[in-house]
């Protein structure tokens, strides 16, 4: 039996071009209105790019106090790259702005290359981020064109490998997991430049925070359908 507002640690599949904070809204919204509140506490664990899917830690009530050690959980993703060409986000938010050579790259290659990135990381985080730089974000300034220097940070990548490459169409799919903090629209352009071309992001989808797998997740769907069903009883 939920009970939202002693807390609960809800695990939903997020969808295609929402934010994080969109399907916050639409939990926090539709929960309020079934306990009859106007006020709940709701947050989550970890920012999911909009063009991402899959699995986002949702709590509520007194849980959102377990939302800073959750975010330290490991998380697994599987990633689809378009080698030979770059853009400004580092995936298809924004258009390509350079293309290079990929006649160079083959399968070998790629197995040479991926074993490169396992281990800590220094990464330099997209300018099309959440990251703070003087108390704005770093996506508020590149979309008014500013330039800023971001400093690198270190990360950890436990496990990368190659699910496929199509030559022909120099698309490459790559299953990682990693620790908090770690983006994977940089670790494409990392990917990229090692290969001595571009790349950048066309595919993301969440697999597992900790524990969590997406195929045990709920779509917002279900999620409102059983809520629809729970029975609150409010005390007076």
């Amino acid at each position: 039996m939920w009970d939202f507002e002693q807390g609960e640690v809800l695990a939903f599949d997020k969808p295609l071009h929402w934010t994080s904070f969109d399907l916050v809204a639409k939990v926090r919204y539709n929960l309020c209105r079934k306990l009859g509140t106007k006020k709940l506490k709701v947050g989550h664990t970890g920012t999911l790019d909009p063009l991402a899917t899959g699995v986002v830690i949702i709590c509520t009530g007194r849980k959102t106090k377990l939302i800073d050690q959750l975010q330290y959980d490991v998380k697994e993703y599987v990633a689809t790259l378009q080698l030979g060409a770059t853009t400004p986000s580092y995936d298809l938010e924004k258009e390509i702005d350079a293309t290079y050579p990929t006649e160079h790259i083959t399968r070998a290659l790629i197995d040479e290359t991926i074993p490169h990135f396992l281990g800590e990381q220094w990464q330099v985080p997209p300018m099309f981020s959440a990251v703070q730089v003087n108390g704005k974000r770093a996506y508020q300034l590149a979309r008014k064109g500013e330039t800023v220097e971001l400093k690198p940070k270190l990360l950890v990548i436990d496990e990368i490998e190659v699910l496929a490459f199509d030559e022909e169409k120099m698309q490459l799919t790559l299953r990682i997991v990693c620790s908090k903090g770690t983006y994977i629209r940089a670790l494409a352009r990392d990917i990229g430049e090692k290969l001595n071309s571009g790349a950048h992001l066309i595919a993301l989808r969440r697999t597992r925070v900790g524990d969590t797998r997406v195929e045990n997740c709920y779509t917002i769907e279900t999620f409102l359908e059983k809520l629809n069903d729970y029975e609150y009883v409010q005390i007076q």
